[in-house]
């Protein structure tokens, strides 16, 4: 399932540097603006305990985790909706992203040159909102008299629901609000709106890169960016880049553990935000586990245990028959599948069962 969170942001806020943290790609990071042309593309894998877990247990010959797609994408500037600096070519990349991971410079450095001059994560942030809302206005702009016009002439009923949605939607956006933000009623509302792609409708995780003194609590910028955040349906994460490139460099897990135990945390502020881009893309995880392999398999939330069955091969889903489930805590409470089963917890499910986050499936079909 290959959906993709895009890490956006002004020139010079921390995109390629949290990239390359992230991925160990050699996004490179250079101190002007406009050094990642280019998306750089990272296949994530996403830490999951129940994963180590089942491994432990199950001792099989290969695992496969989950995983997500991040990718880093050009700095955007002012004016970009009308192709300023690498407007076009980074709206077009944000386009092709499902969710986005909006990075902002939440610390002062003034050997960093900010592309504005001062560090002021609000404006920043307005900036990038601002530029998504005027493309999206043009989109919307130009379908809405399309189908006024088929509304007016043909008395065409679809016409007249979409002419609708398209008025709500240029509303918010000519109020300053994004698309998201628009609550619509019916399925017929909601399909169309999906349609029309546009930037705004897009979730978003705002990432407050911070300095080391800031990346537990945050600090004055980060207060600043949850105030400007509240009523807009989007979280924030804070995340301390330049160390969590420190953190990398460490070879063994328990030098980085003691690293993150100094200055206060638990966990890197990577695996934080895998987890959230995840979650932000609204993926869960099911399981398979045996002594062959142990997997997590990636499937959109409220997705039917046949769907779920075809990402491991479409015939599951053409020939599914039913489910055998079993679930996490059960398995690990338990000690493994015979003992599930002897305890009579192993539930057989059908077409209409909807696949729960952390299930331990088992597939029945016939092609």
């Amino acid at each position: 399932m290959a959906l993709q969170c895009g890490i956006v942001g002004l020139p010079n806020v921390g995109k390629s540097t949290l990239f390359n943290c992230l991925s160990n790609a050699k996004a490179q990071s250079a101190n002007f603006p406009f050094c990642t042309i280019e998306p750089n593309v990272g296949v994530i894998t996403v830490p999951d305990d129940r994963l180590t877990r089942l491994v432990e247990m199950c001792q099989p010959r290969s695992v496969v985790p989950a995983t997500v797609e991040i990718v880093d994408i050009a700095g955007l500037v002012k004016g970009a909706s009308k192709g300023e600096g690498l407007g076009n070519k980074f709206l077009a990349n944000i386009r092709e992203t499902d969710a986005i991971l909006h990075v902002l410079r939440c610390f002062d450095d003034d050997n960093i040159t900010h592309v504005d001059g001062t560090v002021d994560p609000v404006r920043d942030k307005e900036i990038i909102d601002f530029e998504l809302q005027l493309k999206d206005l043009e989109t919307v702009d130009a379908r809405l008299a399309k189908v006024i016009k088929q509304a007016q002439t043909g008395g065409d009923k679809t016409a007249k629901m979409q002419a609708g949605v398209l008025q709500q939607i240029k509303d918010a956006l000519e109020a300053g609000k994004p698309a998201r933000s628009v609550t619509l009623e019916t399925p017929d509302e909601q399909k169309f709106a999906r349609e029309l792609f546009l930037l705004t409708s897009k979730p978003v995780l705002y990432v407050c890169n911070v300095d080391d003194a800031a990346a537990v609590e945050g600090n004055k910028y980060v207060d600043a960016v949850r105030k400007a955040v509240e009523g807009e349906g989007a979280d924030i994460l804070i995340v301390a880049a330049q160390t969590e490139s420190e953190i990398a460099e460490f070879d063994t897990w328990e030098e980085r553990k003691e690293f993150l135990a100094e200055i206060g945390l638990e966990e890197s502020g990577v695996a934080r935000l895998i987890r959230a881009a995840y979650h932000l893309l609204d993926l869960q995880t099911y399981f398979t586990a045996g002594p062959d392999e142990v997997r997590a398999w990636t499937f959109r939330r409220g997705y039917k245990a046949p769907q779920c069955a075809g990402i491991i091969h479409t015939d599951f889903e053409k020939g599914f028959i039913r489910a055998e489930v079993i679930k996490y805590d059960d398995y690990v409470n338990l000690g493994g599948e015979t003992a599930v089963k002897d305890a009579g917890k192993l539930s057989v499910e059908g077409k209409e069962y909807v696949v729960q986050d952390g299930d331990i499936m088992h597939f029945r079909f016939n092609v």
